[in-house]
């Protein structure tokens, strides 16, 4: 069997425009999808990554909201974040960036991170539903 190139820029700008219809078809009935990135700390690779996801989002119509905490953040402190944006209408997905500070237990914060609101799918919901294949 001879083996496939797959073009990586082609495939991602394909997903990109999908998903980019699918947020026109939301817009449509008045919803607006909505990505909440939190950040705690000042990590290089991590803003990097963040501004990318930021891009991302605005490129197919994502609503973006970035929230950069200070290194001092206590637990309880991003814990009230975390609940504040599950409560939010306007957002839709969250996404904490790791690693976190020593402070901060991480366990405890994706626990907190609702299954229907994880982007990166690192609630215990959802890592058993990805095992069982119903994600």
């Amino acid at each position: 069997m001879a083996a496939i190139i797959i073009d990586g820029k082609e495939t991602a700008k394909t997903y990109r425009e999908k998903i980019a219809q699918r947020c026109r078809v939301l817009r449509k009935g008045g919803i607006v999808p909505g990505l909440a990135v939190v950040v705690v700390g000042d990590n290089p690779a991590s803003a990097v990554y963040v501004r990318n996801k930021h891009r991302a989002c605005e490129e197919v119509g994502i609503y973006s909201e970035i929230l950069a905490l200070p290194a001092e953040t206590t637990a309880q402190q991003l814990h009230d974040t975390v609940c504040s944006l599950n409560a939010s209408s306007q957002i839709h997905g969250i996404l904490v960036q790791l690693p976190l500070p020593k402070q901060i237990d991480e366990k405890a914060i994706i626990d907190a991170i609702s299954p229907e609101k994880d982007v990166d799918a690192f609630h215990p919901s959802n890592v058993g539903r990805i095992m069982i294949g119903s994600y």
